[in-house]
């Protein structure tokens, strides 16, 4: 069986945190691929990615040819990872929110599970240079997913997560239409609902120094009204499936 890492990086407008960022990795003890989606950047991010791609075989771009979200960007990741022979596939975001010296113990936890969930709020609360405001607003968010569809995480809108191929090639990918948080949301509830084992690894999450926050009101409405949804597909369960159909990229 492959054990070859990936971890998929969608940028827009991130060319100040990319260097640093693939140092990051490429540095780390276990070796891992870079796969940078960008979305037609206008600082230069792409070019950058290309650069930096021409200089190490493990990283990889993806162009898209305008920004149409965060899930989409991850789709196509997903899908780019599932055509090749990558065995864990890890989702991060750009800015330093997420720290790249957890993802040992991310592929450590996998090994026994199908999806492993950086959670900020496991035993605890671990997030640095949020306002309360926001804080309040990612905790309360975090209960009425388990209220409403009985899915028992701690930190469902997390975005720092680790798949295995066989959970994600059980997810019919090209139908997911959710961006931000839904979209983690989402992506979470379809394999939870299947039966397969999830973990949650606890984080530290920094909020970004540099750049902007993409949040925008319609990411939160549409997560509200998504959780609704993942359970009217789940025949209003709040419990998941007892067996998942196999997966065509296994």
């Amino acid at each position: 069986m492959s054990s070859k890492v990936l971890v998929i990086v969608p940028t827009y407008n991130e060319r100040d945190n990319l260097t640093p960022l693939a140092e990051r990795l490429l540095a780390l003890p276990r070796p891992v691929d870079l796969l940078i989606v960008d979305d037609n950047s206008p600082d230069g991010t792409g070019k950058l990615a290309d650069e930096l791609a021409a200089k190490h075989p493990s990283i990889h771009v993806l162009h898209r040819a305008e920004k149409s979200g965060l899930g989409r960007a991850y789709c196509a990741g997903f899908l780019w990872a599932l055509e090749r022979d990558y065995e864990f596939i890890l989702e991060m975001d750009g800015d330093f929110s997420h720290n790249p010296a957890d993802i040992p113990k991310f592929i450590e936890a996998a090994r026994e599970s199908d999806l492993v969930l950086g959670s900020r709020y496991s035993n605890g609360v671990r997030v640095i240079n949020w306002p309360l405001r926001r804080l309040l607003l990612s905790m309360g968010a975090a209960k009425y997913v388990r209220i409403v569809t009985g899915m028992p995480v701690t930190d469902p809108t997390g975005g720092f997560k680790c798949f295995r191929r066989h959970a994600l090639g059980r997810i019919d990918l090209r139908a997911v239409r959710s961006n931000g948080y839904s979209f983690q949301i989402e992506l979470t509830h379809k394999i939870w609902r299947q039966g397969m084992t999830i973990v949650e690894v606890p984080i530290i999450f920094t909020d970004r120094f540099q750049g902007s926050s993409k949040m925008s009101g319609h990411i939160v409405w549409e997560a509200i009204w998504m959780v609704w949804r993942l359970l009217f597909q789940n025949r209003l369960r709040r419990r998941p499936r007892k067996k998942a159909p196999s997966s065509i990229f296994a």
